[in-house]
């Protein structure tokens, strides 16, 4: 029988790095958090499901999570086709289910009542389609797939370590910042991937010229007006990740792996804007770091990422250091 950790692994290998560095019991909490929201994903992005049929399965997966019989859907998401990471652990959800239900019961709570808001959330939108006007639109459906995140992680943090409970309402603040910043990066890393299933994560406010389809926004004739756009979420981005920033300061440095897990991903985001700023290959392909960069950044934030001050100078690094 696979185990959480293999779950964990197999899906994506950049999250278990940063999830095995936490404490015990954050550790155990995060994997489960992160493996119930990648069967919430699974239903969101699957290919082969109509919409209405999304629909109707995150509210059943809401369901279960609440406390209902869960042997239907499991027995169907092991059925599940797909060759996506989140594929593979939708076909093990009653293992995710278990390692839920050997959590303590605070963190459980906050689990299942994030997982089920998400879960909401993503219906909601899939209902709507994929309809931006405004940059508010977009911030509302990236509130509910990694705003939400931002959240549930600051309630485990509050739970678990000293020192957080007199800034608790600005951390939410600023996790809800930290997870805005991160779908933004995923939003351009996968610009040309959601283009292909239809997805188009681009508000209409960002178009230079509003008469654009935005579903035409690939194509050669509209270059010009797919770089303008390009800039404009880079440039979110990075505001939503100066926010992050401060959102790491106020984690005491004696929480140095807590620390560590959230400076991770944030220095990954940094370099990966900076690989993708005025770059035009990720109107076509995924914008990747290289094995290299990921072990240098990972290896210098393992040593010097108690301090804030050193934090502040390797994001300016990382940001004007050439593709």
């Amino acid at each position: 029988m696979v185990t959480l950790q293999e779950l964990l692994r197999g899906s994506s290998r950049t999250f278990a790095v940063g999830i095995e560095i936490l404490p015990s019991p954050l550790r155990e909490e995060i994997t489960v958090a992160y493996l119930l929201l990648r069967v919430s994903d699974y239903l969101e992005d699957n290919r082969e499901l109509a919409d209405g049929e999304k629909v109707a399965l995150l509210e059943e997966w809401r369901r279960v999570l609440g406390g209902d019989d869960s042997r239907v859907l499991v027995d169907r998401m092991a059925r599940a086709r797909e060759d996506t990471p989140d594929a593979f652990v939708a076909r093990h959800t009653a293992t995710v289910l278990q390692g839920l239900n050997r959590l303590d019961r605070g963190a459980r709570e906050v689990l299942v009542r994030r997982v089920r808001e998400s879960s909401a959330g993503m219906a909601r939108w899939t209902e709507r389609g994929s309809v931006f006007a405004t940059e508010a639109d977009l911030d509302d459906y990236m509130h509910e797939v990694a705003g939400r995140v931002g959240h549930l992680l600051t309630e485990l943090f509050v739970l678990r370590l000293r020192g957080l409970a007199g800034v608790r309402e600005r951390m939410m603040r600023l996790g809800r910042e930290f997870g805005l910043a991160l779908q933004t990066v995923n939003v351009i890393r996968g610009l040309h991937e959601d283009r292909d299933r239809g997805w188009i994560y681009v508000p209409t406010a960002f178009l230079p010229d509003p008469e654009i389809d935005p579903r035409e926004l690939f194509s050669a004739t509209n270059r010009a007006a797919a770089m303008t756009v390009l800039t404009r979420l880079v440039d979110k981005a990075e505001r939503h990740l100066s926010a992050a920033r401060v959102y790491i300061r106020l984690i005491p440095r004696r929480h140095h792996r807590v620390r560590l897990f959230c400076l991770l991903p944030l220095l990954f985001a940094v370099r990966t804007l900076a690989l993708s700023r005025d770059n035009p290959d990720v109107l076509e392909q995924e914008t990747k770091m290289t094995r290299h960069e990921v072990v240098a950044i990972t290896r210098a934030a393992r040593v010097m990422g108690f301090s804030n001050r050193w934090i502040e100078w390797y994001c300016r690094r990382l940001a004007v250091v050439g593709r």
